[in-house]
């Protein structure tokens, strides 16, 4: 028996001998309702040319799936094409060697081309052909994730904000490491190190700082992630600038760069520092903060950010696409308002009207956005990938 494709040359052969019963043909006639007295009724033979019974050509000529789907090439076989030419009357009694020869093989297509042949006791020929057969491939054993030795780490960036800051807590309480970064607030991002180190289990976390929107600062982090507990896992992409709502009239191009600075070109630079030692390993976690604003009714006044939220979303998808192969998740995570630092922008009035329209007559909180990004960071979410998860109360419904 052929254990793969690979194993199987031109010219191997395989043959089955079988003695034709009388309880043969009537297994056949059951299965086939061929009840043609020249194959049952004796008497009715006796008045034919043939003088006697004469088996049914396709019980024999059935013997050549049995050597295709248990010796050539055995399970996983199957049988797509067979020519047969009947060349001599198969009698009961009579035993028959059936066999099957590759003459061709086909790599690409996983096809062979075999020659058939069905003789008797006396070395006769009775039936010639020519079949085909597709291998069919096993299925693929899944990836094996390679053992890290270690726990999972996750980098967040923006993480001493007030999204960020519920994204590190709720990872470190799923066990994960975390690397807290910052950019301005170095005292709140030492205060949640020291809380995730209070918690219950071995989460650790540090504190690093860099600015995300320039190459150097990114580089920078990405070194210092990777060296702090010897890899990354997840990426949070949560930077942002305050939204810093302005007029076009008063917009100038350096307003709209700082965010696709921050939340566009960080967001880039740190998956492609990261990702390749994800692929390595092959299991690795991008999550991009993005948000209902680059899919809902524009907010006058908000362009900068929304341009920079919709150009990471089209981003992720595209990164998703390129990096699944690897065993890399690439999704995002789009919140509604929420009631975290950026929402001090909106006024208060505006916010209750939001509150309002909103399906759960709440805002976003930042813990739910946190869980979220737990989710599509775990394994319940490995088969997630170019998705963006709306975390808006159902304000936008697809």
């Amino acid at each position: 028996m052929f254990s793969d494709f690979d194993t199987i040359k031109v010219g191997d052969t395989r043959s089955l001998t079988r003695t034709i019963t009388e309880a043969d043909v009537r297994r056949f006639v059951e299965m086939t309702g061929d009840d043609n007295p020249l194959h049952v009724d004796r008497a009715y033979a006796e008045t034919t040319s043939f003088k006697d019974i004469v088996v049914h050509g396709m019980l024999g000529a059935s013997f050549i799936s049995t050597v295709i789907g248990t010796q050539l090439p055995g399970p996983g076989a199957l049988w797509v094409a067979q020519s047969l030419e009947f060349l001599a009357p198969v009698r009961l009694g009579d035993t028959l060697t059936v066999t099957c020869a590759v003459t061709k093989k086909h790599e690409r297509d996983r096809l062979l081309e075999l020659a058939t042949t069905i003789v008797n006791q006396a070395g006769q020929s009775v039936l010639t052909g020519q079949g085909k057969v597709k291998v069919l491939a096993p299925k693929a054993a899944p990836q094996a994730v390679a053992e890290l030795g270690r726990a999972r780490v996750a980098l967040v960036t923006g993480g001493a904000g007030g999204i960020g800051r519920a994204i590190c807590l709720r990872l470190a309480r799923d066990g994960f490491h975390v690397l807290v970064n910052y950019r301005s607030q170095p005292e709140r991002a030492q205060a949640l190190v020291r809380e995730i180190a209070a918690l219950e289990g071995a989460a650790r976390a540090v504190a690093l700082s860099a600015d995300i929107s320039t190459a150097e600062g990114a580089a920078a982090l990405a070194a210092a992630a990777t060296g702090a507990f010897g890899g990354v896992d997840v990426l949070v992409n949560n930077a942002s600038p305050r939204i810093g709502g302005k007029a076009l009239a008063a917009t100038d191009w350096t307003d709209i760069q700082a965010h696709l600075d921050v939340q566009v070109k960080g967001a880039f630079l740190l998956t492609q520092a990261l990702a390749p030692a994800m692929a390595e390993r092959r299991w690795g976690r991008i999550v991009n903060i993005t948000s209902l604003v680059a899919e809902g009714a524009p907010t006058v006044t908000w362009t900068g950010y929304a341009m920079a939220k919709a150009a990471l979303a089209t981003m992720s998808r595209h990164l998703a696409a390129e990096l699944g192969p690897s065993g890399v998740t690439v999704n995002c995570v789009a919140p509604g308002l929420t009631d975290a630092g950026l929402v001090g922008e909106v006024p208060e009035k505006a916010q209750m009207l939001a509150a309002r329209q909103t399906p759960l007559r709440r805002l976003a909180t930042p813990r739910d956005v946190a869980g979220a990004v737990a989710y599509l960071a775990s394994e319940d979410a490995a088969f997630v990938t170019g998705q963006t998860l709306g975390v808006n109360g159902g304000m936008a419904m697809r």
